[in-house]
C-alpha cells in the first residue's frame, strides 16, 4: 500500500484522501450454494486490490488509472446510467450507482487501482475492485454503510448494473475474511457463523488454467433459474422448502419424478454441497484433513457430472492432483466455465507441486498455467483516512 499511495502521489501530484485495499477470495467448499441460502466454506486471499482518490477540481469528470495495465480510465458523473464500459470502470460505476441509491453524493474526482489478484480467473477480481472502490470513495465522500450493506451492494453491481444474478459470497468473503481461518457463511442468515482455522503444515495452491471465466458471458444464469424452477417444484411436496437449502438429499431422491432432468441434476449439485459444507466443518474441527480433501475432490465431481460448470481443461488440472505427491483435495473454484483449480497441498511440497502439475498441464494442453501459493489473508479495509 505504501508503494501504492507514492505512486498516486506521483502520478496525480496531490496525495489521496482515502484509500483501501480489499482481497480475492477462495471459494473453498459450497459451489453455487449462496444464490440458493445456503452454506459456504471461502476465504479472502493474500492478493489484493488497492483504491485510492482525491476530489478533482472539475466537479463531474472522474479519471482512474490503473497502474497494472497503465490504462486510464475517464467517464462523467452525467453519463452513470448509460449501459456499462468494457472495462474496469463498470464496478467503479456499478458500485457508484449502488451507493447513490443509499444516499452517497459524489462530485469529480481523481483515482488509482492497483491489483495483484488474477484477472477473469475465479478469484473474484471484480468483487476487491467493488469492495476497494466502494470503501475509499465512501471514506472520500463522507459516506458509510455496514459491512454487510457493503457486500450488497457489491452484489447489486453485478445483478443490477452488469446482468448477473450472482450471489452474495465474492463480496461476503472479501469483506469478511479473516487472516489464517476459513470461513462459513449463512447466505439466507447473511452472516458469518462459523471460523474454522485451517491446519498448519498446509496451503492452497491455485491453478489459473487460463481459460477465460466471464459468468456474463456463460451459463451461470440459466444455472440460478434452474435452481429456481427445481425449489419452485419441490416446495408443492414440501411446504416448507424456500430454496434448495431447505431439501435434504433424501428429500430429494424421493421426490426426483417431480423434476425435469436438467433440474433434478442441478438440485443434486446444490443440495449436497450444503450437506458437504456442513460435514466439512465437522471434518477441519476434528482435524481429518485427508477426509476434508476427498470432500473438495467429490465436490468437483459434482461440477463435473450435476452442474456441468466445469472445463476440460479444470477436469485434467483436478485429474492429475491424484497423481501427484503432496495433494490430498482438488476442485474447481468460483462460478466454474473456465477459471481456477484450488488444491489442497502439504505446504513442505508445494513448490515443486505447482512445478509438477503446470509442467503436465503444459504438455497435456500446450497452455501455460499460472500458479500461485495462497495465503489467507484478512478482510477489506480502509488504511488512509480523509484529512
Amino acid at each position: 500500500m505504501k508503494n501504492f499511495i507514492e505512486k498516486f502521489t506521483e502520478y496525480f501530484k496531490t496525495a489521496p484522501v482515502a484509500a483501501a485495499h480489499a482481497p480475492g477470495r477462495l471459494e473453498v467448499l459450497g459451489n453455487h450454494t449462496d444464490y440458493n441460502e445456503g452454506l459456504v466454506l471461502s476465504c479472502a486471499v493474500g492478493q489484493k486490490t488497492r483504491f485510492a482518490v482525491t476530489p478533482a477540481p472539475d466537479k463531474s469528470s472522474c479519471n482512474v488509472i490503473d497502474f497494472r495495465s497503465g490504462e486510464v480510465m475517464s467517464f462523467s458523473l452525467e453519463d452513470m446510467d448509460n449501459p456499462p464500459p468494457a472495462n474496469g470502470a463498470a464496478y467503479i460505476i456499478g458500485m457508484m450507482n449502488e451507493m447513490r441509491k443509499r444516499g452517497a453524493v459524489f462530485t469529480g474526482f481523481d483515482a488509482a487501482v492497483e491489483s495483484d489478484v488474477p484477472l477473469s480467473a475465479g478469484m473474484s477480481s471484480s468483487a476487491a475492485l467493488e469492495t476497494a472502490a466502494g470503501l475509499a470513495l465512501g471514506k472520500a465522500f463522507g459516506f458509510e454503510l455496514s459491512r454487510a450493506e457493503w457486500a450488497r451492494a457489491g452484489q447489486g453491481v453485478e445483478n443490477n448494473f452488469l446482468g448477473l444474478k450472482s450471489g452474495l459470497l465474492d463480496q461476503f468473503s472479501s469483506i469478511f475474511g479473516q487472516k489464517d481461518a476459513i470461513i462459513m457463511s449463512d447466505f439466507r442468515t447473511i452472516e458469518v457463523i462459523d471460523t474454522l482455522p485451517l491446519q498448519p503444515g498446509y496451503v492452497f495452491v491455485v491453478i489459473n488454467s487460463m481459460k477465460k471465466h466471464n459468468l456474463v458471458d456463460s451459463d451461470y444464469n440459466i444455472r440460478r433459474e434452474n435452481c429456481e424452477s427445481a425449489a419452485a417444484k419441490l416446495a408443492a411436496v414440501y411446504p416448507q422448502v424456500k430454496t434448495l437449502r431447505d431439501v435434504t438429499p433424501n428429500m430429494l431422491e424421493d421426490a426426483a419424478d417431480k423434476l425435469s432432468f436438467m433440474e433434478l441434476s442441478r438440485a443434486r449439485h446444490v443440495v449436497n454441497e450444503c450437506f458437504r459444507v456442513k460435514q466439512a466443518a465437522e471434518i477441519l474441527r476434528a482435524g481429518d484433513m485427508e477426509k476434508f480433501g476427498q470432500l473438495l475432490y467429490d465436490s468437483h465431481e459434482s461440477s463435473r457430472v450435476n452442474f456441468e460448470n466445469s472445463t476440460p481443461e479444470l477436469d485434467y488440472l483436478v485429474e492429475i492432483s491424484r497423481s501427484i505427491p503432496g495433494c490430498i483435495g482438488a476442485r474447481l473454484s468460483g462460478g466454474g466455465f473456465g477459471g481456477i483449480t484450488i488444491h489442497l497441498v502439504r505446504d513442505s511440497e508445494a513448490e515443486t507441486y505447482c512445478q509438477r502439475v503446470c509442467a503436465a498441464y503444459k504438455a497435456q494442453t500446450g497452455i501455460a498455467a499460472e500458479h500461485f501459493i495462497c495465503s489467507i489473508g484478512s478482510g477489506a479495509e480502509t488504511v488512509l483516512f480523509p484529512v
